[in-house]
């Protein structure tokens, strides 16, 4: 048995989690949380749910003026989260 050059644990798991398969499902597991991060506590609590199925957002909100307002504002909202998640998770949104 041969013995390469030691490498640290800290390494290792960085160039894991920079997969994209793992950096794409630690990024949808933490999608609430920058969803409320850009569009802010008052539409963040009036959102009741929020699903990622084929990187597509479905988002069901309680108010229609919260839903009227994420609709004008899609495209905006996909860029953002995808920039936040640091990889292409989002293709679309769909607000209900």
């Amino acid at each position: 048995m041969k013995r390469t050059a030691a490498k640290p644990i800290g390494d290792i798991l960085q160039d894991f989690f920079k997969r994209p398969y793992v950096a794409a499902k630690v990024a949808e597991g933490r999608l609430p949380e920058f969803w409320r991060e850009i569009v802010g506590s008052y539409v963040a609590d009036a959102t009741r749910d929020l699903k990622l199925e084929n990187h597509i957002l479905y988002v069901s909100v309680s108010s229609g003026v919260v839903r009227n307002e994420l609709f004008f504002r899609r495209d905006e909202l996909m860029k953002l989260l995808n920039e936040r998640a640091g990889v292409r998770l989002i293709n679309a949104i769909i607000v209900r």
